[in-house]
């Protein structure tokens, strides 16, 4: 009997879960049943792959960097990479602003709408949040995401998986520290990184046959804690708008990778499946992170000199679905509460976009403290930010699940077109959990 493939299994756990989900919504305690016995599995999944995240990328990236003998390679693969991200990145906001401008979903709101998530969402916890963390980001000073690059203590950098450029900028300064002073010096430190990359990969190997079961967890958990169904009808508009400036960034991806690195379009999407769903079940860049090298390496066949560096900074400062995201809602929100936007607004959004997508935290919600700046760049009224911000809350967490599968898919086209570049893009070498499970058992 042929083996079901692993992104069947993730997606079969995805559409019992959401079933599941709703089943339970018909009875009083089926919010409770699911958050007290089902959730918490999923959240275990998520916890695990946060924990394995750090020392993925401190033994991947150290081996990489030991492993290129030039540093002047580096430094190539290095400004391709954020050249190119820039550049996918204005071509996301860019396709969200012709999008909204053209469909103006804000033009359909009525002021009942408004009114009733303004009630609703205006001073929720959550947006006050947002607010007070994106007005505490917008007062530091223009050079501060790289102050904020250079940790003063390696270990409390590697403990909190929000300060993960500080990480990188570590183990890039520890991998060039290592080729500076010689091979054969650097031979004992490699040689301990090469065993732990080795065995993390194998962790990631073990941790994901759990997942489909973490998935029916995590989307059970979604289902049952969504907002009023009538409020996420009133943004139907504004939801559908988001998700085909997702969908149009896939195609986008998929004709890249086809001219550029001469692959099948459909192939890539079809290696990349598994983490695309998870990225979408756990809607963080950062905890799919390890998934999503151990696929673009081993199953795409991205060389570990380029997916080491071009991934983990993807996860943080590439945030296409994202930016896509923030042009229409800062639009959306513009047309639903009267404010006229001009060219130059407009202009602005795409460059705020941009700036804020540089160092934000690769983790759930992060989209909408980006969005306060975004908002505050075109001089949007400060009385409505949380009027704005209760617009699109109810909806969210579904377009952030669906926005950290378009960031995902684009790090993973971004290392393959640059390892195209420098000439590291080979055949797939796929290993199983159980490669050498004869020799132990």
């Amino acid at each position: 009997m042929r083996k079901l493939e692993l992104h069947w299994k993730i997606l079969i756990g995805m559409v019992l879960g959401i079933l599941f989900g709703f089943l339970m919504t018909g009875f009083d305690w089926g919010a409770s049943f699911v958050g007290d016995w089902i959730q918490p599995l999923g959240t275990i999944f998520v916890k695990l792959l946060k924990l394995i995240a750090i020392p993925l990328i401190i033994a991947s990236l150290v081996k990489g960097i030991s492993d290129l003998k030039d540093i002047s390679k580096f430094r190539n693969i290095g400004l391709r990479t954020i050249g190119i991200y820039i550049v996918t990145t204005v071509v996301a906001i860019t396709i969200g602003l012709v999008l909204v401008n053209i469909v103006q979903p804000g033009n359909g709101i009525s002021e009942e709408t408004v009114t009733k998530l303004t009630d609703t969402y205006a001073g929720s916890e959550g947006v006050t949040k947002k607010m007070d963390e994106a007005m505490k980001q917008k007062g530091s000073g223009p050079l501060q995401f790289l102050v904020d690059m250079v940790p003063d203590n390696a270990l409390k950098a590697m403990s909190d998986n929000g300060l993960m450029l500080q990480v990188i900028f570590f183990t890039i300064f520890l991998g060039i520290s290592m080729l500076l002073i010689g091979e054969k010096r650097a031979k004992p430190l490699k040689d301990f990184f090469d065993s732990l990359n080795d065995v993390v990969l194998k962790m990631v190997d073990l941790i994901m046959l759990s997942a489909p079961y973490a998935v029916f967890a995590l989307l059970a958990g979604v289902v049952v804690s969504s907002s009023d169904p009538d409020l996420l009808l009133a943004l139907l508009k504004y939801s559908a708008t988001v998700v085909v400036g997702l969908l149009l960034m896939i195609v986008f991806y998929g004709i890249v990778v086809g001219t550029v690195t001469k692959k099948n379009p459909f192939w890539f999407l079809k290696q990349m499946s598994p983490a695309q769903l998870l990225a979408f079940s756990t809607s963080s860049s950062a905890a799919t992170l390890p998934v999503t090298m151990e696929r673009v390496e081993e199953h795409i066949g991205v060389d570990k000199e380029v997916s080491s560096f071009v991934l983990p900074v993807g996860a943080t400062i590439n945030m296409d679905g994202t930016s896509l995201y923030q042009g229409v809602a800062a639009v959306f929100i513009s047309q639903a509460l009267g404010f006229d936007l001009t060219l130059g607004d407009q202009l602005t959004i795409v460059l705020t976009a941009l700036l804020a997508s540089i160092g934000s935290a690769a983790v759930p919600g992060a989209g909408m403290v980006m969005l306060v700046i975004v908002l505050e760049a075109i001089g949007f009224p400060a009385d409505k930010l949380a009027i704005g911000l209760a617009l699109i809350f109810a909806v969210d967490r579904p377009l952030d699940m669906c926005r950290t599968v378009v960031n995902v898919t684009g790090d993973a086209t971004v290392s393959m077109v640059v390892a195209k570049s420098v000439g590291k893009l080979g055949k797939p070498k796929i290993k199983e959990w159980d490669d050498h499970y004869e020799e132990v058992k």
